[in-house]
């Protein structure tokens, strides 16, 4: 199977290090942060996953939305994401996606959601790995 696209990112460091992609155009310093220890004067893993979830689950939203002809007019992500850790030491991660739906009434938006999970290549990712809430809020 042909990738429609393919991203490429090398990080140096860990936690406390820097992140890049092949193009530039994302370079961040990583830190630690201050809730586990660090520095927190820079950007995490976690808000890095967040950021591209948000993004992501949204465009599935939309795509969703115009691929059964929804009378969608705006649609917004506010994600969180949680590090817990395990019993044996290890770590996980916990997923909230809180979506905001214009232009349908509150089952609509429910049903757009609900697919959009089933569509989102995110969502389709974690399935069975990473517990994922979803709120809905038709506007």
């Amino acid at each position: 199977m042909t990738a429609l696209y393919t991203a490429h990112a090398h990080t140096a460091g860990g936690r406390d290090g820097h992140v890049q992609t092949d193009d530039g155009l994302l370079s961040l310093k990583l830190a630690m942060p201050k809730s586990l220890g660090g520095k927190g004067d820079a950007t995490n893993p976690e808000q890095l996953f967040a950021s591209g979830y948000a993004a992501c689950f949204e465009s599935a939203v939309r795509h969703v939305a115009r691929l059964q002809k929804l009378p969608l007019t705006d649609a917004s992500v506010a994600s969180s994401v949680s590090l817990f850790q395990n019993a044996e030491g290890g770590f996980y991660l916990g997923v909230a996606l809180a979506v905001t739906v214009s232009g349908l009434d509150q089952a609509a938006a429910e049903e757009l959601v609900a697919t959009a999970h089933r569509v989102c290549p995110y969502s389709n990712a974690v399935r069975g790995n990473i517990d994922v809430a979803l709120t809905v809020q038709a506007a």
